[in-house]
């Protein structure tokens, strides 16, 4: 309960995905906006992700506040480890504790699996998420992703990892 307002987080399946798949389409403009690219949210393609997540067993979970989804949590579970691959809240709900009730989701799974931690994909530039989970003490950097360039992609900066430099 927050003040007057009811937030309840529950785990959908393949028939409640409609309301969320705005939020995964949102989720997706960000994303591109991390890139420099512009994007307009496409509802349909948001639903389809749902749809692939949750006929791959992934768990995902949904946070609806006074009966609205406001934010959505999609984790994956591979030998043993539980990844965050999406923990997204709508703009106007930032900053009410929701990212972190979401997250304590996926941290709950984990403990349950034997689990000491929870690994997180993150955009290097995605700066409210690195903040985000250095506040709940992930701090290790595992592993980077390395790509050829797509083509027509066009690069707007780099990123040092050591002695490393990449393109991003």
């Amino acid at each position: 309960m927050r003040g007057k307002n009811i937030l309840v987080i529950l785990q959908i399946d393949e028939n409640n995905v409609d309301e969320t798949a705005t939020l995964v389409a949102d989720f997706r403009v960000e994303l591109n906006s991390y890139k420099g690219i512009e994007a307009r949210p496409d509802i349909q393609e948001g639903k389809e992700d749902l749809l692939y997540f949750l006929k791959a067993q992934y768990p995902v979970f949904v946070a609806k506040e006074d009966g609205k989804a406001v934010g959505y949590l999609v984790c994956r579970i591979e030998d043993e480890v539980l990844w965050v691959e999406h923990l997204f809240v709508s703009h106007d709900y930032r900053r009410k504790g929701i990212a972190s009730l979401l997250f304590q989701k996926a941290e709950e799974i984990a403990e349950s699996m034997g689990q000491e931690t929870v690994f997180n994909y993150v955009h290097p530039n995605n700066d409210r998420m690195i903040e985000f989970l250095r506040s709940k003490g992930y701090t290790v950097l595992n592993l980077i992703e390395i790509r050829k360039p797509y083509k027509d992609e066009k690069i707007s900066t780099t990123i040092k990892v050591d002695k490393h430099t990449f393109d991003y």
